[in-house]
């Protein structure tokens, strides 16, 4: 995201994520003032995966989508990564992505996170 704010909330959700966890009162706050910033840039696949990040968080409280798999060398070390990653950590990678969304990489990653929570 471009907007100087934007970036500051990001950062903001990204320690009370170390600090506190899923606090759910804040971070879907948080979420939806994101979301905002997101809308003035009309960043629409930003928009839609805030949106079903902070719905999936409030009816679970938790965040149940694991982390993203680099290309998984050994299935077993896969398997054992997934368990590993909290739902902390996900929700962290999840966020972070959005400060840079002029790389492709990124880019992607929020599309396959998109499909997750929707599919959940």
């Amino acid at each position: 995201m471009e907007n100087k704010k934007a970036i500051e909330l990001i950062d903001k959700i990204l320690e009370n994520l170390d600090k506190t966890g899923i606090n759910t009162e804040t971070l879907i706050d948080d979420i939806k003032e994101l979301r905002t910033y997101a809308l003035e840039e009309q960043i629409p696949l930003v928009v839609k995966v805030l949106r079903l990040t902070f719905e999936h968080i409030e009816s679970n409280n938790s965040f149940l989508i694991p982390i993203l798999d680099d290309e998984p060398t050994d299935e077993e070390e896969a398997i054992e990564e997934k368990e590993e990653a909290s739902p902390v950590e996900s929700l962290k990678y999840l966020i972070a992505l959005m400060k840079n969304l002029n790389n492709k990489i990124n880019i992607s990653d929020l599309k396959e996170y998109r499909d997750l929570l929707t599919n959940y």
